[in-house]
């Protein structure tokens, strides 16, 4: 017998295909607007910050900028052929760990560690790029960090580097750090810092 009803019903195969099509669209446009770059005004106080909150905060520690011998914490990683005949060393490129100590004895009590780089960015004077993090370890700042952005002349007597962020208890901070030379030799480095930050 002939089948004379007229075919206007898709066939099995092609219901799954358009199921699956469509599921697959769904999920596409869905998946785009998590995806996708978004923004919205927030306030504040809808993060539990109050301008009323905001306080300065002022630390004092020593930074031990060690390049040489068996407790190494500054390792040159970068340098351009012209850095080796540069007065400046211009061009090379520093990578650190560096303690941070209550006072300028190095054994003294660690309170963090300086954790980024600093480059010789000038071709006059010794003059460094320093981009670190102040990664603290003790006390009420324990687990919370600064970032440092600035330059850093270090023959000047004070040198003023900006903070632009942190984490922990340093979120939406602001502020500078000023850097002394305590003491330097061929292997060490000392350097007091005091930092001023603003932050919730």
């Amino acid at each position: 017998m002939v089948n004379t009803f007229p075919k206007i019903l898709p066939s099995f195969s092609s219901l799954v295909f358009i199921i699956m099509f469509l599921t697959v669209a769904v999920a596409v446009t869905t998946s785009a607007k998590h995806d996708s770059f978004s923004h919205e005004l927030l306030f504040s106080t809808e993060l539990g910050i109050s301008q009323q909150d905001e306080k300065l905060t002022h630390l004092h520690f020593f930074f031990h900028d060690i390049v040489s011998g068996t407790n190494q914490t500054a390792v040159r990683v970068a340098a351009a052929p012209s850095s080796e005949t540069s007065p400046t060393g211009f061009g090379s490129v520093v990578m650190m760990d560096d303690p941070l100590t209550e006072t300028a004895d190095r054994s003294s009590k660690i309170v963090g560690r300086a954790q980024g780089m600093y480059g010789s960015a000038s071709q006059s004077e010794l003059g460094l790029l320093m981009v670190m993090s102040f990664a603290f370890t003790e006390g009420e700042y324990n687990g919370s960090s600064l970032s440092v952005l600035g330059r850093n002349t270090v023959e000047s007597a004070v040198r003023e580097m900006p903070i632009v962020g942190g984490s922990g208890v340093f979120r939406f901070c602001r502020g500078y750090a000023q850097a002394k030379t305590h003491s330097i030799d061929e292997m060490v480095a000392v350097v007091e810092y005091d930092v001023y930050v603003f932050h919730y």
